[in-house]
């Protein structure tokens, strides 16, 4: 009787500390970013440095020369919903895990297929590409292991590791301007094309694209003699100034003015304002 009495004792212990819940020490992060026509996603574990050696020959944490599952736990993967080109190297769709070997000037960043294998199982053999990419120093120390998408652009990003005082930045790119201009050949052949689409159009033309012309025309038709769209009106503005046109560019940017302000729009306001000073 009291050794059943006792085992029940035990298993009520048991129970009780399995229902504690606490910080895990490397809490679990997912980011995840608009890329060109797709996204990015990575989900990784944050450790902290917590006074410990870290990025030298034998450290606790991330020891020069030796393969590293880029965080704690489970390896650090990325999600990728259109192909992308990371460091040089073309990927296609897909998830995949990230392992870095951090050495004093460089780093050697590695796509691995495996990647839903413990951090520390790394295969060679799962390997999708490596490349070697610069270590730069940060004058702020990094206390826990951090990872974001900066300098995002419409075909460029990087992907930031900082870490102490290391920043390593990889470099991803697409390309996604044929596949663009498809579309909006395609929407602009259409018997009945809305401003909305012209205006779409034009910010391709205008900001990927590059083709001014192209762009004042579409911006021109999507606002089709009206001034009560602002927005559009700083926009051929814009374009007015880019191709070096600067008296249009004024009219277009007064007009955004006067029509912003009867709208109570003070930030449009205030950005006709800004172009017309600078012109």
């Amino acid at each position: 009787m009291k050794k059943i009495l006792f085992a029940s004792l035990m298993m009520l212990n048991i129970a009780g500390f399995a229902q504690i819940k606490m910080p895990a020490p490397s809490p679990t992060q997912t980011i995840s970013q608009d890329f060109g026509l797709g996204k990015l996603e990575i989900t990784y574990s944050r450790p902290s440095v917590k006074n410990r050696q870290i990025f030298k020959e034998n450290s606790e944490l991330a020891p020069l020369g030796k393969v590293w599952r880029t965080g704690a736990n489970f390896a650090t993967k990325i999600k990728i919903t259109d192909p992308c080109t990371i460091a040089g190297n073309a990927l296609d769709t897909g998830v995949y895990a990230i392992y870095t070997i951090p050495g004093k000037t460089d780093w050697t960043f590695i796509i691995n297929k495996e990647s839903k294998k413990w951090g520390t199982q790394y295969n060679q053999e799962g390997d999708v590409f490596r490349a070697v990419v610069p270590v730069q120093k940060k004058k702020d120390f990094v206390e826990t292991f951090s990872i974001e998408f900066g300098n995002v652009k419409a075909e460029t990003c990087d992907l930031q590791l900082m870490w102490a005082n290391v920043l390593v930045s990889i470099p991803i790119s697409t390309n996604i301007k044929e596949r663009v201009r498809a579309q909006v050949t395609t929407a602009l052949s259409k018997d009945s094309v809305t401003w909305q689409t012209y205006q779409q159009a034009a910010n391709f033309y205008y900001d990927l694209d590059k083709d001014y012309a192209k762009a004042l025309t579409n911006i021109t038709k999507a606002i089709d003699g009206k001034t009560d769209k602002f927005w559009l009106l700083l926009m051929k503005a814009k374009i007015e100034r880019d191709m070096g046109d600067k008296i249009a560019a004024k009219t277009s940017a007064e007009a955004c003015k006067a029509s912003a302000a009867e709208q109570k729009n003070d930030d449009y306001v205030r950005s006709a304002t800004e172009l017309i000073n600078k012109l």
